[in-house]
């Protein structure tokens, strides 16, 4: 962990400010234990289901605590959000809610069930290529043109505090179980859940180690945090992790990631199918390969948990029904 003084982008009183905004806007999702899972693991889990979000993600409360900022001259201008897809979802769902139309950029090879949710939701969606466009170019290109405000999915400090208000939640239900967390995990792509969620965690419990989960095709967090400097992913990499591909960690999430984070943890496609398979068998829970990460990273052992009791976050519930029976079957 760096130890830089820096006052970082987004505080403690943010998060809190955000959680005053979503109060009976958000689900407060429970916090779960199973016992098959806890000796599987030889420790405590503790398992905050975001799949069971609105809109099946963490993303709406993000979405959410940027867009009820809005001043009037903004709602009347609209929304232009770039996203894979669970931001999509959940701005979407937010612009439907508040009355302010979305323009949404989403890749084409994004699931299916992400895109036609965008669009059942009220949104514009226009579909991009991965390999040959640049997505927030378009959509600084929409609106300049248009005049409608930007809400990027991580690297924004409105955005950042609405994730972080999962940390309060978090450490607040242990608290109510009497657990006391040794670490807590986190998914991964451009930073932003990991920066709020940290932000929280320090702030509530600092003796609990937050560390990121990424794929290992995508690793470019725990590459920045080893070298100390953003860096960036080579082109033609692939994970079924659709959620968690990113070019490089966000300009505003890197320094407070950095700051706060125990590490960055790395898991690869089949450590994720694994547990995208133990989710569904254990807790019953359909969790798509970006939301298993944490549990991927628990799975294979890529953090001694013995004897501890662990935090994890399932980010995300989002997942095509043919690719998810393909994930579940036996290897």
């Amino acid at each position: 962990m760096n130890t830089t003084t820096h006052a970082p982008s987004v505080s403690f009183a943010d998060v809190e400010a955000a959680a005053q905004r979503l109060r009976n806007r958000v689900v407060h999702t429970s916090l779960i234990e199973n016992v098959a899972l806890n000796e599987r693991l030889g420790a405590r889990v503790l398992i905050k289901p975001e799949v069971l979000q609105h809109t099946g993600s963490f993303k709406f409360r993000g979405a959410y605590n940027r867009v009820v900022q809005f001043t009037p001259a903004q709602r009347e201008a609209g929304i232009v959000a770039w996203s894979s897809g669970n931001h999509a979802l959940a701005v979407s769902s937010v612009g439907a809610r508040l009355g302010i139309q979305a323009t949404i950029l989403m890749p084409s090879d994004a699931p299916v069930a992400k895109i036609e949710g965008a669009r059942k939701l009220g949104a514009t969606v226009r579909l991009y290529d991965r390999k040959t466009e640049n997505r927030e170019a378009i959509g600084t290109e929409i609106a300049e043109r248009t005049g409608a405000v930007i809400v990027p999915p991580y690297d924004d400090p409105h955005v950042i505090a609405g994730q972080g208000t999962l940390g309060i939640e978090l450490i607040q239900q242990a608290t109510a179980l009497e657990a006391t967390l040794d670490a807590a995990l986190v998914s991964c792509s451009g930073g932003g859940l990991a920066a709020g969620f940290a932000t929280a965690i320090h702030a509530l419990s600092p003796n609990t180690a937050v560390w990121c989960v990424e794929p290992e095709q995508f690793d470019d967090t725990a590459r920045s945090l080893a070298g100390g400097t953003r860096v960036g992913n080579p082109a033609g990499r692939q994970s079924i992790c659709d959620a968690l591909q990113v070019q490089s960690p966000g300009e505003i999430t890197f320094p407070i990631n950095q700051m706060l984070l125990a590490g960055a943890l790395t898991v690869s496609d089949e450590d994720v199918r694994h547990a995208i398979r133990i989710a569904y068998e254990d807790l019953r829970l359909v969790v798509e390969p970006g939301g298993a990460a944490p549990l991927a990273a628990l799975l294979a052992g890529k953090l001694d948990i013995r004897d501890k009791t662990i935090g994890i976050v399932l980010s995300g519930g989002n997942v095509d029904a043919d690719k998810f029976a393909t994930y579940i079957q036996q290897p």
